[in-house]
């Protein structure tokens, strides 16, 4: 809804044209102080009404989120803000878009980690005009729009008069316009993956449990036979894959070492897989790994009667070959992970309690894809959180992926844009790898996404469905996909060496 995101491309003007106010003042630290104030007003309002829907998870924890992200971006500004009058230039307002990248990249590596507000993102509502993300990915987007509200705050300042035709306006034009001309210029010349041989044939579950009053309590045999009768008829001989959401598998959780015997596993080997030989099953689960030795014991393992473990939000891949697995590396802040646990280990049981898992769990240092020899498919299992990272599904992709399923939980925020926006961040990791997408939600919106982020066959929310279609592979990396978020990375240096340089000419003072 283009309408609706051009205000990103001078969102920013009012706080750049504050903060040249602010600058003639005297009084350095008063005229930072009110800057701040301003500044975390504005960020304030802007993560309470567009993420306001995470109170539904947790209302505590939603309050949190919204002070600390909008205080970080307040300190990023102001930091930037002090950047700039000390160099004292006209080109040092340009210094915004390493140092807002840099800080975008930052959020997105470390334990408090909260990617959703990245710029770029406001443009998975208009694939139409990025389809160039499989160059830049997000970062881009947070380039391009950064430059024009740069842009357009210094032609308002260096301009008392402007005609609506003039050559101020023009610039201002075209940058916005020439980035959307060259994304519909490579949707004429990249070719769709349909010409392609390589395809498999899958079946997306959507069960609709709810995960407040039913899934985590539900006894796992009911939701089991639930999910057999809504894929009876639905899986045949031509079936490669069927994909369940995330945390399908619950209960007391899986034991790692004994897999092969869980009762819940050999439930789809003898209703699913001894029937049809071919067909793999992604799901998630619980599962849990028990440490033998204290050598291999890690600071995320939790203890029980002297007995060391790692539980784990899993993804399997089940076959008539064995199984495999991944385990969720990108944790939610409070709800699967405790944040800077080096610190706040003693707190780690106020964690949040959700997807039915409490205080932190563990992770794989990196991303596993599942593989069938037979189809030569290789999935990239990304788990619900790890679908809004940029940088992190490239791993993926670079461990030869040609398919992305995605298995998520997204009733946690009721009918609200939560479940919405999450969808709608998948498209851009599709158009970012060119990948065709399954997503499978327990509740939320399950569906298929092409490598352009054309979404079909999408479900309801809060109804079960079984949706099929046949994908495609690709096994041609992007550019984005081969070198990672390289806009990033350059940003994060620069950023570096202008703190450095910052410092140099405080002590010079």
């Amino acid at each position: 809804m283009f309408h609706q995101s051009i205000f990103i491309f001078f969102g920013f003007v009012p706080l750049l044209q504050l903060e040249d106010h602010f600058k003639q003042r005297s009084d350095i630290a008063r005229r930072k102080l009110k800057l701040f104030g301003y500044t975390y007003l504005t960020f304030l309002s802007w993560n309470l009404l567009t993420t306001w829907w995470i109170s539904y998870a947790s209302f505590g924890g939603a309050c949190m989120a919204f002070i600390l992200n909008s205080l970080f971006m307040s300190f990023v500004f102001i930091i930037f803000s002090d950047l700039k009058n000390r160099i004292n230039k006209p080109y040092a307002t340009w210094l915004l878009i390493p140092i807002w990248i840099a800080y975008e990249y930052g959020h997105s590596i470390w334990d408090m980690s909260w990617t959703w507000l990245i710029l770029g993102n406001v443009f998975a509502f208009n694939t139409n005009f990025v389809q160039w993300f499989e160059f830049t990915g997000t970062s881009g987007g947070t380039l391009w729009i950064l430059f024009t509200n740069i842009l357009i705050f210094s032609v308002i300042k260096n301009n008392t008069a402007l005609k609506i035709i003039s050559k101020p306006i023009l610039k201002i034009a075209f940058t916005i316009l020439i980035p959307i001309l060259f994304s519909y210029l490579i949707f004429v010349i990249r070719k769709p993956l349909l010409a392609s041989k390589e395809k498999i044939n899958v079946v997306v579950v959507q069960p609709n449990i709810d995960p407040y009053n039913a899934k985590f309590v539900m006894d796992f045999q009911l939701q089991f036979q639930r999910f057999l009768d809504l894929v009876r008829g639905k899986v045949n001989n031509e079936t490669d894959y069927i994909v369940l959401p995330e945390t399908f598998i619950i209960g007391e959780g899986l034991d790692e070492d004994d897999l092969a015997n869980n009762p819940a596993i050999t439930r789809f080997s003898d209703s699913l897989i001894k029937k049809f030989p071919k067909l793999k099953i992604v799901v998630g689960a619980d599962s849990y790994k028990i440490f033998k030795h204290k050598s291999e014991i890690t600071s995320t393992a939790r203890e029980d009667d002297g007995i060391f473990y790692d539980s784990y939000n899993t993804a399997l891949q089940l076959d008539a070959t064995g199984i495999q697995i991944y385990h969720k590396s990108k944790l939610v802040p409070g709800a699967e992970i405790m944040p800077l646990a080096f610190l706040l280990k003693p707190l780690e049981s106020l964690a949040l309690d959700m997807g039915g898992t409490m205080g932190t769990l563990g992770t794989q240092k990196e991303r596993a894809v599942f593989t069938d020899k037979t189809t030569g498919t290789n999935v990239a299992p990304v788990i619900c959180y790890e679908s809004i990272y940029s940088d992190y599904v490239t791993e993926y992709v670079r461990k030869k992926a040609n398919i992305i399923f995605i298995i998520t939980n997204d009733g946690w925020w009721e009918n609200t844009p939560g479940h919405v926006q999450h969808l709608y961040y998948a498209r851009l990791r599709a158009i970012e790898n060119r990948l065709q997408i399954a997503r499978s939600a327990n509740t939320g919106i399950s569906c298929f996404i092409d490598e352009f982020g054309t979404i079909t066959d999408a479900t309801k929310y809060w109804e079960d469905a079984v949706i099929t279609k046949t994908l495609y592979l690709n096994n041609n990396p992007t550019f984005f996909s081969k070198f990672g978020d390289l806009i990033s990375y350059f940003s994060a240096f620069i950023s570096l060496l202008l703190v450095l340089y910052s410092i140099f000419l405080r002590f010079r003072k």
